[in-house]
């Protein structure tokens, strides 16, 4: 981790700088890779400002807090940059675990689960689909139109999940739940 601490319009005060390197450290804990972090504290008559700039991999993170106190100053930045930090690592996490869902269905289908015979092979794979609001008919016309067995759909009038399929006579069959 590469720290530097800038000093504008004031004398550098060591106790300042170990503070803000102890705050910005914090931060190492939420990642794995190398940072660059660059601190700016600048005093100008009574306003004291500490402005944090983040290189993560190529990903800039700034944040800029002004108080009447140093002190108070570098404790909100940080608390705005850890939140950005946050932030950006939920955004990379979302992304990847996006990637491995694909990833997880081909490995469904190749793994070979075997029942309590030990003879028949089950493969099982998942498929999230979202329930549109709308009436049997228009889910019939859907089905229709489309190349798939079923349509899991929302009943627009009764706000259950419905479901209607393809019979084997050629008809439409709908499973709607019992309450």
């Amino acid at each position: 981790m590469d720290i530097t601490v800038t000093f504008r319009h004031t004398e550098p005060i060591e106790s300042l700088k170990t503070y803000a390197e102890e705050k910005i450290s914090k931060i190492k804990k939420y990642l794995d890779s190398p940072m660059e972090a660059h601190i700016v504290l600048t005093v100008e008559k009574f306003r004291h400002q500490a402005d944090v700039t983040l290189n993560l991999n190529g990903t800039l993170i700034k944040a800029v807090e002004e108080t009447g106190d140093m002190y108070s100053a570098i404790d909100q930045v940080m608390d705005k940059t850890e939140k950005q930090v946050k932030r950006h690592l939920s955004k990379i996490r979302n992304h990847r675990s996006e990637n491995l869902k694909s990833e997880d269905r081909s490995v469904i289908g190749e793994t070979d689960d075997t029942t309590a015979f030990g003879q028949d092979e089950t493969v099982i794979e998942v498929e999230k689909m979202v329930a549109k609001p709308m009436d049997p008919e228009e889910a019939a016309m859907q089905l229709n139109l489309s190349r798939q067995e079923f349509l899991v759909f929302r009943n627009a009038k009764s706000r259950e999940i419905n479901v209607i399929y393809k019979r084997s006579d050629g008809n439409l069959g709908l499973i709607e739940p019992v309450s």
